[in-house]
């Protein structure tokens, strides 16, 4: 897709066109937990983002699936990002909770298991979104194992060769009112190839460029998980920029244990 049929100063509307509009069988939505509560940001990871994809780039598009309460939708909006997110309940949009108050032309409900298109009305016309990045906050251990393929040809369907998909996924059940939202449960390993068997590289040198600094996981939650940073072409991704290494050791400090504590001890919360 050329770069002119993606200008965001000529893009009037996002659409999204979706199989199923929300996922009503899915236990998060049967039973709300997470996606009544949850409203996730985290500077520090936008900031490695933007340089990552260097500071001279067009503006970023970016898709957050399962965004739940918006926030880094919001976020990435307000760094000059193009932003769109998907969430498969719509308890946040009947509530107009969190961002899907003040952002909803960017915040659509879809099953994610289910085909879907973003597309895009620009001067020249409506065109099928493409994007830089392409993030779920601990999502995919929500999905059955059955429906994983479905996501991931959505996803293969809306980033970029380039593009990278990040993703935090746990490594425990999470029961609420007696039903484990989480469906798969699997050790790293078994992600890594089942990703790569559907078509998408994990490349592990993006998980230690972030350096710990996500917008979700272990170092957010307390609970057992890892991250994974998957492309369609690792050749034309981002090349990863040399930090210093003061950059590296404020990373592990931010959101450590000990910098938590100390936190609280100075300030209460």
């Amino acid at each position: 897709m050329a770069e002119i049929e993606q200008n965001p100063m000529q893009l009037r509307r996002i659409k999204v066109q979706a199989t199923r509009d929300v996922a009503y069988e899915s236990p998060d939505h049967l039973v709300p937990w997470g996606t009544r509560r949850d409203n996730s940001r985290h500077k520090r990871f936008n900031q490695k983002l933007y340089q990552l994809f260097g500071e001279d780039r067009p503006p970023l598009w970016v898709m957050d699936l399962g965004c739940s309460g918006g926030g880094f939708v919001k976020d990435c909006l307000d760094d000059g990002c193009m932003a769109v997110g998907l969430e498969g309940s719509d308890f946040s949009k009947r509530l107009k909770r969190a961002e899907w108050r003040t952002i909803p032309e960017h915040l659509f409900t879809a099953d994610l298991t289910a085909p879907f298109q973003v597309s895009g009305e620009f001067s020249a016309g409506e065109r099928p979104l493409k994007f830089d990045v392409i993030t779920n906050w601990e999502v995919m251990e929500h999905i059955h194992e059955r429906d994983l393929p479905a996501v991931v040809e959505n996803v293969k369907k809306h980033l970029r060769p380039g593009g990278l998909w990040i993703m935090s996924v746990a490594l425990c059940d999470d029961f609420h009112n007696g039903v484990n939202l989480h469906q798969t449960v699997k050790p790293k390993t078994w992600w890594v190839n089942k990703l790569e068997s559907l078509g998408v590289k994990c490349v592990d040198a993006y998980v230690d460029y972030f350096n710990t600094q996500f917008l979700r996981g272990p170092k957010d939650t307390c609970r057992p998980g890892f991250h994974l940073v998957a492309t369609l072409d690792p050749q034309q991704a981002p090349k990863i920029p040399s930090e210093p290494l003061s950059y590296r050791i404020y990373d592990k400090w931010l959101g450590s244990r000990v910098q938590r504590l100390l936190k609280f001890a100075i300030s209460g919360y």
